[in-house]
């Protein structure tokens, strides 16, 4: 149950169902309080028509016993004096509430006083009352004829010269009642309906959507148990959100499977590349341990020093992919390829530098150097008679550009020649060829300091690597 509602598809469908609950229950109340608000208006309406149309008779000095008033269960009249006696009443009228009196019947010693009748004693017509034009309202209930029902009544009150008379008047309010009630009947019944529609709906779309995702987690779960990752999740044929998810995910398993495949050359080669200095010292080891008088001494000590160098490559290497930042501070570029420069006494070729100093750049003293160091050997080894070294300013860049006039790199060869454990010159002895790894090591360098290294065509002929890093100003 609780990997059920915990699903993205129940949690869909169940706030969806909420929303449009929430949203009915506020439109119904809505509607009903409309509903109620017009029908009650058009009650009082109807209550202020009928009280105007009594205190117009009354105003006319129309005897009480001749108003005619309603007769019928729709329509409770009362006439009222100032003192609150009934003077007049329609016919059936049983009990009453909500208006000036509770009296159902005329009270006879009202009748009696002069005006109580309607005309005078000596049967001048006296002067019209004046109707006020404001009205009171309010609610109550009446029994008529032995119906008991809920009214909105309208008071009008009437100034003769002798007395205030008021005319309560009350319209029914059973309309509103039973169209309120009705409305309400069909908003229970109706209402749970809609939303074991909405919810059927949200989840059979929720869960038509969220197919495809499913598929997705079963082939990444049969992926990590077979640790194959050759595999592929299916791709949705749709342009929507699921189906960049699955060209993603596709993405990220083609860049995981090429990344493995080249940690697992890069043992594979490191392991190989290892092998031949661990093996021939442990040979001149074992034949200066059985005849001293032959051991090689010098040649111990260089396989050593090729050993510690390949080591440190490989390490750099491995602290490299896993994502390690430069640290250090700012430092002059160009100063520091004079200063590398300087140290290389024993090069077989000298070393030409060019540029001007004061061109800063952030990142790893130590580093760069080795870029500087790894770039300087490649072209000493494939110079015919020089190497030339420039340092400029490039709009926002640092460039550093180490040139020789060797055979040059094929074009169709300028990207492989930055892979790990990569010689073109296989023919080479490794002593002279190194192990393939300086300009791995220097463009993953240049790359981590936010810059770039490629290979093109030197003015000579020869090959011209060229070191972009971003310049520091201020």
């Amino acid at each position: 149950m609780k990997r059920l509602f915990g699903s993205v598809r129940a949690q869909a469908t169940i706030g969806a169902t909420l929303v449009v609950a929430v949203a009915l229950i506020a439109a119904g109340t809505a509607v009903l309080l409309s509903l109620r608000s017009n029908l009650i208006q058009e009650a009082a309406a109807q209550a202020d028509a009928t009280a105007r149309q009594v205190a117009s008779k009354v105003a006319a000095r129309t005897a009480y016993e001749d108003l005619d008033l309603p007769d019928d269960e729709d329509r409770p009249v009362q006439v009222v004096d100032s003192k609150g006696r009934l003077l007049a009443v329609s016919d059936d009228l049983e009990r009453i509430s909500g208006t000036g009196t509770h009296a159902v019947r005329p009270d006879p010693a009202a009748l009696r006083e002069p005006g109580g009748g309607g005309d005078d004693d000596g049967g001048e017509r006296l002067e019209a009352g004046e109707i006020s034009d404001e009205v009171e309202r309010g609610e109550g209930s009446a029994t008529v004829d032995g119906h008991t029902a809920d009214y909105r009544f309208s008071a009008v009150e009437v100034e003769n010269d002798d007395d205030r008379l008021t005319v309560w008047a009350g319209a029914p309010l059973a309309a509103e009642q039973g169209a309120v009630s009705t409305a309400q009947t069909v908003m229970l019944i109706g209402l749970p309906l809609l939303l074991v529609v909405v919810a059927g709906v949200t989840w059979g779309v929720t869960g038509r959507a969220l197919k495809p995702v499913e598929g997705i987690r079963r082939e990444m779960a049969a992926i990590t148990a077979s640790e194959d990752l050759g595999r592929r999740v299916p791709e949705p044929s749709t342009h929507d959100e699921v189906a960049r998810l699955a060209r993603t995910t596709n993405a990220t398993l083609t860049a995981l499977e090429a990344s493995v495949e080249r940690q697992r050359s890069f043992v594979a080669d490191a392991s190989h590349e290892l092998r031949s200095p661990i093996a021939s010292l442990r040979t001149q080891l074992e034949v200066g341990l059985a005849h001293p008088e032959l051991l090689d001494v010098a040649g111990a000590v260089e396989d050593t020093v090729r050993l510690q160098a390949l080591a440190a490559d490989l390490l750099l290497l491995a602290r490299l992919d896993a994502g390690e930042r430069p640290t250090g501070g700012r430092l002059d570029l160009g100063a520091l390829v004079r200063e590398e420069a300087s140290q290389r006494v024993g090069d077989r070729l000298p070393v030409e530098v060019h540029g001007r100093a004061g061109l800063e750049v952030a990142g790893s003293r130590g580093q760069l150097a080795r870029v500087l160091g790894n770039l300087v050997d490649n072209a000493q080894r494939h110079a015919a008679s020089r190497v030339e070294v420039r340092v400029r300013a490039d709009g926002p860049d640092a460039v550093v550009s180490v040139a020789d006039d060797g055979a040059g790199v094929p074009a169709g060869e300028r990207e492989r020649i930055f892979e790990r454990f990569v010689r073109l010159d296989d023919a080479r002895s490794r002593d002279d060829g190194g192990a393939g790894l300086g300009l791995a090591i220097a463009r993953d360098v240049a790359a981590r300091h936010g810059g770039t290294l490629r290979v093109r065509e030197a003015p000579e002929g020869g090959a011209l690597f060229e070191l972009r890093l971003p310049r520091v100003r201020g």
